[in-house]
Order: C-alpha cells, then structure tokens, then sequence
C-alpha cells in the first residue's frame, strides 16, 4: 500500500492506494467519527462491491442508498435520495457517509455530506479509473444544470480517499480510457518526465496491469494533491487541472449527459485546446502531434462532435466556471508540462480553433 497526503493544515487527509484495500476494516474504523455510516453507491456498483464493503464494516449501523447509474442522474431528485435516506434511517450528525463508486456517486455522496445538518463527516472509495486520479481528491463536489455541467456544489474535503486498485478488474474498457485521458492530463500540465513513461507503458494499462496501474495513479494523486495544497479553492494554479474541461463540459452539456464519458469529452476538448496553444505559438506542431498520439493510443476520441458548430460551443463555455466579468478563459499550454490559465488570446485564434478540421487533422497524423 501506498499513502499519499493531501496538505489542507486542519482539512489534511491521507490517498491509500493499493490492492484489497476494501476489506481493511482497521483504515476505514480511522476515519469514522460514530456507529452510524451511509453508503452511497449505483445500482452498477454495488452488486459488485456493496457486500464486501459493508461486511468490512460490521459492527457499524449501515444505511446503504443505491442510485440510479450515469451522468444523466447527477441532479437536484437523485441528491434528494440521498437525503431521504440519511434521514429515513434518522442519520445523525456524527454519521459518516461513504461514496462508493466513480465520479458521479463521489460527487453527489460528497455534495450531500456538505449539506446534511450543515456537514458531515466523508470518506471516498472510488472505483472508476477516472475517480481514483482526479475526482475523489480535493474536495469538489456537486451536481449538473441542464445549462452547464457541475455549476452547482461546494467544497468539500473527504477525511481520506481509499484507493482499491482491484476494483478496476469490473471497469468496461471505455471506462478506463476515459480515466487515461486524466492520467495523460497530469503530464501535459506539470509532468512532462511522466508522457515518456505513459508511452512506454500504456499497453500495460490498458491490460490492467497492477504494478502499472498502482503507479499511474500514484503519481496522478501525488500531482493534484500537489496543486489541491497550494490552491484548494482554485483561486489560481488549481485551475490548470481543468485542462480540455471547458471545450470537453461544452460537448458533454451539448451532446446530453452521459453520451459522452467525462474523459472521452475531456479528450476532444483537451485536443482543441493543444490545437489552440499550437496557433498561439506556445507548443510546435510535434507537440501537439506526440499528445494526440497519445490519446489514440488510450483508446480515446481527438475529434470533437461533428455535428456541433463553434455558436454551439460558445453558448455552452459562456457558462463555464472559469468565466469572470464575463470574459471567457481557457487552460492552454506553454510547453508539454507547462499549462496557463489566461483570457488574453485574439477571438480570431478561438474562432479558428473552433471551426479546425479535427477529421483532417487526424487523417494527417495518421499518414
């Protein structure tokens, strides 16, 4: 096993990552405060794991609350569930609730652990590839507006996030690469030194390979811990791990909840913004061509959706959360490893980004 700290002073919490780490009752009992704890999980999940971790936690008074799975569920009626089960089983403030699951359930269990009398304690066991590295670390919670993706939440900080490594045997394999594209994200934003590792082992990934996995999202973990301690309420540097987030929240909001994977649409978008950085002059065309490359080969889309035209992505990014004084902007990069935030680029290199030939471009690469 491997523990990674995330440095919030008081709000401090510990990233276990390892194989069987649903069964250890003794890290779990650490981070639960009374007898009594609520799991949340979906109804995908939890005939794979509920059991297990509810017998690693006998002794304790257990409320488990099963959702409806996907994204098109990460709204105002299903939170309500949550609650009606917290408060059916008359939960307590010294309850602990439990996300079990990928991305969705960390969000919507973490966002009404904030709002249950006002906050209570939170512990995070993802199971997706796409939670481990990225969602169930730093404290963002929420859930989905019909007029843009995750514009309603809190920050939230688990008391630990318990990392089952196993857990990724049961995930589809268009749900492990949309968690590629995260994995691949930490390495154009601040480690250039892990794309080359990411090249050599990706085949291993992919045939989920333990020892490769185990280090992937180490490192992943270790990098937003990293950037979560220096700016936990993204007032500056936290916004580069969104990345790809605003054109990819676009086509996830476009298209409709769940059509997309998360990391499928981070993907395309994260594409249009290396195109973008190529056009500003901050990355060379082989920059860009070697993280393409890359995406491929996790299995991913580099091509937006055709039927979406740049009025289609302007009036979704309108809304997006980096948008202040109503000036839009965007994560681009100055280099492999080096992401900005900035809303100082022309509207004409936005606009050609928009309108780029994605399906050329890729015919091209592939040539």
């Amino acid at each position: 096993m491997q523990t990674i700290d995330v440095d919030l002073g008081e709000r401090s919490y510990p990233i276990y990552i390892g194989a069987g780490l649903l069964a250890r009752n003794d890290l779990l009992a650490t981070h639960i405060v009374g007898r009594q704890v609520a799991i949340v999980t979906n109804d995908t999940v939890a005939p794979l794991y509920l059991a297990q971790l509810e017998q690693a936690l006998s002794g304790y008074n257990i409320t488990s609350v099963v959702l409806p799975d996907g994204e098109s569920h990460k709204n105002w009626q299903t939170l309500q569930l949550i609650f009606d089960g917290l408060l059916s089983a008359r939960h307590d403030r010294r309850t602990t609730v439990i996300a079990l699951g990928g991305g969705v359930i960390g969000d919507m269990a973490g966002f009404a652990a904030a709002c249950y009398q006002r906050g209570v304690n939170f512990i995070q066991v993802p199971t997706t590839l796409l939670s481990q590295v990225d969602s169930s670390v730093g404290g963002k919670t929420g859930i989905n507006h019909p007029l843009g993706k995750n514009m309603v939440g809190a920050f939230y900080q688990p008391q630990a996030v318990l990392i089952d490594t196993q857990s990724l045997s049961t995930l589809p394999e268009r749900e492990l690469s949309a968690g590629l594209a995260e994995v691949i994200k930490y390495g154009l934003i601040c480690d250039a030194p892990f794309l080359d590792w990411l090249e050599e082992n990706m085949s291993a990934l992919r045939a989920l390979d333990q020892a490769a996995l185990t280090a992937a999202i180490a490192r992943s973990c270790a990098a937003k811990a990293r950037v979560v301690a220096a700016d936990e309420r993204e007032s500056g540097v936290r916004a580069t791990l969104n990345l790809g987030h605003t054109f990819g929240h676009a086509i996830e909001t476009h298209q409709g909840y769940g059509v997309w994977l998360h990391g499928e649409a981070v993907a395309a978008g994260t594409v249009m913004a290396l195109d973008m950085s190529q056009r500003l002059g901050w990355i060379t065309a082989a920059e860009r061509q070697r993280a393409v490359k890359l995406f491929i080969a996790a299995g991913l889309p580099v091509t937006p959706p055709a039927d979406m035209t740049p009025a289609d992505f302007m009036e979704h990014m309108a809304v997006d959360k980096k948008v202040l004084d109503g000036k839009l902007r965007l994560v681009l990069l100055r280099g492999l490893g080096e992401a900005v935030v900035t809303g100082d680029f022309p509207r004409d290199i936005l606009d050609a980004t928009l309108s780029a030939d994605y399906a050329q471009q890729l015919a091209q690469l592939k040539n």
